[in-house]
């Protein structure tokens, strides 16, 4: 029996919920699915992608977690077309590069960092 098997939500804590919501949904393009808030240091917001899929629940609820801390990886089908769309919105990328799985690999990706610090990388899917 396979005990899991698929992610259906990640939660990243959050510093500034109206900035991560804005680069989340705004910027990456990510659906809002959820919003829930208590007050500013318990507020919820699940972000998907349009087709839906597993959610990332960006919060306020710090708890044992500090923002900033935490990967993200994305696929695009058009990493030129992202590259460019993401820094016609004032987001700074660093440059494409071809050698996710080591030098030769051939698959390209970029990479940039969310309000928080998250690195949040752009892979080219097949």
């Amino acid at each position: 029996m396979q005990i899991v098997n698929k992610v259906i939500m990640l939660a990243m804590v959050v510093s500034d919920m109206p900035k991560a919501k804005e680069f989340y949904a705004d910027k990456l393009g990510l659906k809002v699915v959820k919003d829930y808030r208590q007050d500013d240091d318990h507020w919820w917001v699940s972000v998907t992608f349009p087709e839906g899929g597993a959610s990332i629940t960006l919060t306020t609820y710090k708890e044992n977690a500090k923002p900033g801390m935490m990967t993200l990886w994305f696929e695009t089908s058009d990493i030129a077309a992202a590259h460019k769309e993401l820094e016609d919105k004032d987001v700074k990328v660093n440059e494409i590069k071809d050698d996710l799985n080591g030098p030769g690999s051939g698959v390209k990706w970029f990479n940039l960092n969310d309000p928080d610090g998250n690195l949040v990388h752009v892979v080219q899917g097949k």
